[in-house]
């Protein structure tokens, strides 16, 4: 009996060394014309999509990264750093939001979270499982988006400096002379 209550024993410890620590919060911090906008990441709704902006921003690849499409009272989209990217080598202005990353595409990670003002969700094609680079941040409610794209953070400060991103003139949001993300980076609060 007693070498069966050390057996246990063992066991547990070996279970409590094998049990991840809580993860702290993770931030994205995106420095706009106006202000810093600060992110806070949802790596327990989309960890692999979390996991690639996290790659993407520890590499530099958002900074200068327009805003291509900015909807008034829906969203702004960004994150395109093949040909959204000002001063990279394939920057188009004509094709920016028609590009991605070097990474692969990742599997959609649908949740019951809802698309509301400051959330940030990944763009997609038509193919659900098509994310790449790109992402938009909600400027109000969209439940018509619920459970059909990725939800991967919400805004906790600086939505003000959202609200002030220039807007699209086009018939899908295309913007002339858009915004950008002049500096993106990561990390723990």
């Amino acid at each position: 009996m007693k070498l069966l209550h050390l057996a246990f024993a063992g066991l547990i410890a070996l279970a409590s060394m094998m049990t991840p620590a809580l993860a702290e919060d993770q931030f994205l911090t995106i420095q706009l014309k106006d202000g810093p906008v600060v992110i806070k990441l949802a790596p327990e709704v989309a960890p692999k999509h979390v996991a690639q902006i996290e790659a993407l921003a520890s590499k530099g690849e958002y900074d200068n990264v327009v805003f291509h499409r900015v909807i008034e009272g829906f969203m702004a989209q960004t994150g395109d750093v093949e040909f959204g990217k000002q001063g990279g080598a394939k920057f188009n202005p004509q094709r920016a939001g028609m590009g991605g990353s070097e990474m692969p595409d990742i599997q959609a990670e649908f949740s019951k979270v809802p698309f509301k003002r400051g959330t940030v969700g990944m763009a997609r094609s038509q193919s659900p499982n098509s994310a790449n680079s790109q992402f938009f941040i909600m400027f109000d409610e969209g439940p018509f988006l619920n459970g059909q794209y990725t939800v991967v953070g919400q805004v906790v400060s600086g939505m003000e400096f959202v609200d002030k991103i220039k807007r699209g003139a086009g018939s899908n949001g295309e913007v002339s002379n858009p915004d950008k993300m002049i500096k993106v980076t990561v990390g723990k609060k």
